[in-house]
């Protein structure tokens, strides 16, 4: 098999590290695997040097987030293949092979993801990733297997090899040279929305992204923050926002980004409808973020002039809350 790095992004996730890293290891012989730990404050550290000696560790001083950790570690690690995998992932027999095979024989093809199912729930897809990742005009993320919070039951529907929007930072492997040429991930976003950005220009610059629905892991989800946790609620609306900038073309970009602040906005009062006082706040936060990026933060990825890629034509947020729309298949 052509060279291949796993490679685990660890902030404070000893008891991950624990239930999982023992199965990864035999299920992944004859792969290099790599811990990258993120500026931990717990004992991950100390945990892997007494129990995995054999895994190859890369400390970084201090936490930089999803997207900055990992382009930190990539730029140390030599493949041809990078596999960038969250620690709360469990993987099964023969996970990667398929994967590495349709690179192999489709060099068109720049990233995969296997199919994401529910650690906790076996039988139903897990909400990041699913079987493959999507994207409407607006800029709102959606499944095949999950579209907002509903997750499918996984009754072999999305059981195709079948070319998608963006691949899942929970586990996605991507060509070394094309992660390098995109620059990265966008640093900004500290993370959420990282690996949909990075797809997004993978697909401007003419490469395809696949799911490969007969590799199959389960993921925990939420391991580093919740979801109900308002800085992730922050950090979706910024970076959501960000990505939609960034990727749109200048003629449809005032349009697009105007609807959706309006979009934000009947978000924020939903929000306080519910009375979450502290995810209305993040929004606002997540809103000037944005505007301060824009004025002064620089993008260090690679810069590409084609806009077209296939978006969902429609709204994604039309055809659940009013259409009641739940499934992929249905859309």
């Amino acid at each position: 098999m052509p060279s291949c790095a796993i490679v685990i992004l660890n902030y404070n996730g000893k008891n991950f590290l624990k239930t999982f890293l023992s199965t990864l290891l035999k299920h992944s012989i004859g792969n290099e695997i790599v811990v990258v730990d993120n500026g931990s404050t717990d004992d991950s550290i100390d945990f892997l040097t007494a129990y995995f000696p054999t895994i190859r560790l890369i400390k970084i001083a201090h936490n930089l987030g999803f997207a900055g950790g990992y382009n930190e570690a990539l730029r140390q690690i030599e493949s041809k293949y990078f596999v960038i995998l969250n620690s709360d992932v469990e993987v099964t027999a023969n996970w990667l092979k398929p994967m590495i095979d349709f690179l192999e024989t489709n060099p068109e093809t720049a990233a995969c993801q296997p199919k994401i199912l529910s650690y906790h729930q076996k039988n139903k897809f897990e909400y990041a990733g699913a079987a493959g990742g999507y994207i409407d005009y607006l800029g709102y993320a959606f499944c095949r297997g999950r579209i907002f919070d509903t997750c499918e039951e996984d009754t072999n529907q999305y059981n195709d090899n079948t070319e998608i929007f963006w691949a899942t930072g929970a586990c996605i492997i991507i060509r070394a040279d094309t992660f390098k040429k995109m620059g990265g991930f966008d640093e900004r976003f500290f993370a959420h929305y990282e690996e949909i950005d990075l797809c997004w220009r993978i697909k401007r610059n003419g490469a395809k992204i696949y799911c490969i629905p007969s590799s199959v892991v389960y993921h925990v989800g939420g391991g580093t923050l919740h979801k109900s946790n308002p800085h992730k609620t922050f950090l979706n609306f910024r970076n959501s926002l960000l990505t939609l900038y960034k990727n749109t073309s200048p003629e449809k970009r005032f349009f697009v980004i105007f609807i959706r602040l309006i979009l934000d906005g009947i978000s924020g009062i939903k929000f306080l409808l519910d009375g979450n006082w502290k995810d209305i706040i993040a929004i606002l936060k997540a809103h000037f973020s944005f505007y301060y990026m824009l004025l002064f933060s620089e993008d260090k990825t690679i810069k590409i002039n084609n806009y077209s890629t296939n978006l969902y034509p429609k709204s994604i947020v039309w055809a659940y809350f009013v259409k009641k729309i739940k499934t992929f298949s249905a859309l």
